[in-house]
């Protein structure tokens, strides 16, 4: 069967309220990057051939965000969702977006929401096999929780496909005992997605046109949808608030620890120790507890960092030492010695083989002459 084209939909107009913040929701950060820039970083790994990003609140930030930090390889348009009415009509303005292009008439379409940073590009790819795979209208990511409450309910018919999907608010209680919830994230037919957009109204207890309600209209004109379950549901879990936000960027945390373990990094303390996004770290580099490596922090093999250590952009030496000691956007050389109890000023350069004594402050400059 031959691969049609795919096209991404990602939905960042909404408010976020609940975050109780001046910083549009997208852009909170989460090990160093903007929450939506890690949904953007796992569509880049898809042969995606463009995405459309729909902003709304805070439309300006997160547009320039996006053009200045986005992944280099994923051509980006925007859409601006000026009246929230709801996810479906979000998604009705984000087709406007994607050209008339003919290769492109039979695209199959991605969406997914830009607060769900723990989604990986493996289950993204997974889902856009399936739904190729069964030649479905629609595919659906789903998720089995021990505890569904306030999710929307999978509703499946008799054949096991997918018949609709309900909000816990409006489902009935047989419907709330199904443990199957849907996570947001869709794999569309671009033919006949725009059709089934306009056959929704906004019937229902907020007034909003549900995307959700687009596979009761396609499994009613007799379109197959399918679902794939998430083998981690934790992928698909939107963050709305600081307390969510929290608890993605331990998970996030933790990815990163452990690909930075397999790849020859010693972590004493993994859970207390926080390396960012776009930090690079050598082989056999040793961590110790309470290590912050933040920013594009660059550490050479062998070099051993911490106790009690927090650096931000920072260039780190083969074999250098350095701990209890905060620096930012410093140079600390080979084979040198720095700390206990150090600071190291902005433009700071320690040269290879220096050792410092307790509470001394490296100044900025070319070099420091030490």
């Amino acid at each position: 069967m031959k691969a049609r084209p795919l096209c991404a939909v990602v939905m960042a107009a909404g408010h976020g309220t609940r975050m109780r913040s001046s910083l549009p929701k997208p852009l909170h950060p989460l090990c160093g990057r903007p929450m939506l820039l890690h949904v953007l970083d796992a569509l880049s790994e898809l042969y995606v051939e463009r995405a459309v990003v729909v902003v709304g609140h805070g439309a300006e930030p997160v547009t320039k965000t996006l053009q200045e930090h986005g992944p280099p390889d994923l051509l980006i348009d925007f859409v601006e969702q000026r009246i929230t009415r709801g996810t479906a009509d979000a998604l009705s303005a984000a087709l406007t977006a994607l050209p008339d292009d003919p290769d492109l008439d039979d695209a199959d379409i991605v969406v997914l929401p830009g607060d769900t940073p723990l989604v990986r590009a493996a289950t993204l790819s997974d889902l856009v096999v399936e739904h190729r795979e069964s030649d479905a209208a629609a595919t659906v990511l789903t998720a089995r929780l021990d505890d569904p409450a306030g999710m929307a309910r999978v509703v499946r018919g008799k054949d096991g496909r997918v018949a609709r999907i309900i909000d816990d608010a409006e489902a009935t209680e047989a419907e709330r005992d199904i443990d199957e919830v849907a996570t947001s994230i869709y794999c569309f037919r671009r033919g006949l997605l725009a059709p089934a957009l306009r056959r929704i109204s906004p019937d229902n207890l907020k007034g909003e046109y549900y995307l959700t309600d687009v596979v009761a209209v396609l499994h009613g004109t007799g379109h197959r949808v399918t679902a794939i379950v998430a083998d981690d549901p934790s992928e698909a879990v939107g963050v709305n608030d600081r307390a969510q936000l929290a608890e993605a960027e331990a998970e996030l945390r933790r990815r990163i620890n452990t690909r930075w373990m397999r790849a020859g990094v010693t972590m004493i303390d993994p859970g207390h120790t926080y390396v960012d996004a776009a930090v690079h770290l050598a082989a056999d580099v040793t961590l110790l507890p309470g290590t912050v490596l933040q920013g594009r922090t660059v550490v050479g093999r062998g070099a051993r960092i911490g106790p009690h250590t927090r650096l931000v952009d920072c260039l780190v030496g083969e074999g250098a030492v350095v701990e209890q000691t905060v620096g930012h956007d410093a140079e600390i050389g080979a084979s040198s010695i720095v700390g206990p109890f150090v600071s190291i000023a902005a433009g700071a350069h320690i040269a290879p083989g220096t050792s410092t004594g307790a509470f001394y402050t490296a100044l900025g400059g070319d070099d420091d002459g030490l």
